[in-house]
């Protein structure tokens, strides 16, 4: 039988209740990376319309990451930028950025979080919307980090003859940064 804490409500919990949690959190969140790893999976079976998957998508904007000399974690930021279409399909950008952000600088979560935005430059004019719109964001440092994201790795990602690498090229990468101890203060735990 698993160990359960004593609280019915979380005012009345213990220092041993929370030490259970926390241990139980932890041996939770170690497999983080096989979690991410499943939910990459399932994007190969979502969103038609595209010329390949969303999958195909996030391992052509890895792959080209990868071969243009981008670090690690702006490959992982590549390979699952789209990770939230899933579940969040109209704030995508923002599911991918929280699950990225306790492992990644804050540069890469920052360019993760506006990708949408930035994006928009190349269609949403075609719907009356403003392609410009990410220019309010002009003056941020990482502005062109995104920029150079989107034009060289996002939106040039939808050819189905292009050669990327498979998802079990980037697994040890992802397992890697995955498993890091959370370095955000606001995900630290003090046991």
């Amino acid at each position: 039988m698993t160990r359960t804490v004593s609280f019915r409500r979380m005012q009345d919990g213990t220092r041993e209740d929370y030490l259970l949690l926390d241990a139980a959190e932890r041996q939770y969140a170690a497999g983080l990376g096989g979690r991410v790893l499943e939910a990459l999976r399932k994007l190969d079976h979502s969103l038609e319309g595209y010329r390949v998957s969303r999958l195909g998508h996030s391992l052509q904007a890895a792959t080209r990451a990868e071969r243009d000399g981008a670090d690690e974690e702006m490959v992982l930021a590549a390979l699952v930028h789209d990770i939230g279409d899933e579940l969040a399909p109209y704030n995508h950008a923002d599911l991918a950025a929280a699950i990225l952000r306790p492992y990644v600088r804050p540069e890469v979560t920052w360019i993760v979080a506006q990708h949408a935005l930035f994006q928009n430059y190349y269609y949403v004019h075609h719907f009356g919307g403003d392609r410009h719109a990410r220019e309010q964001l002009r003056e941020h440092p990482w502005y062109d980090g995104c920029v150079h994201f989107c034009a060289a790795w996002d939106q040039n990602s939808f050819d189905p003859d292009y050669p990327s690498e498979p998802l079990a090229h980037f697994e040890p990468l992802l397992q890697r940064i995955f498993a890091r101890p959370p370095h955000d203060p606001r995900y630290v735990r003090s046991g």
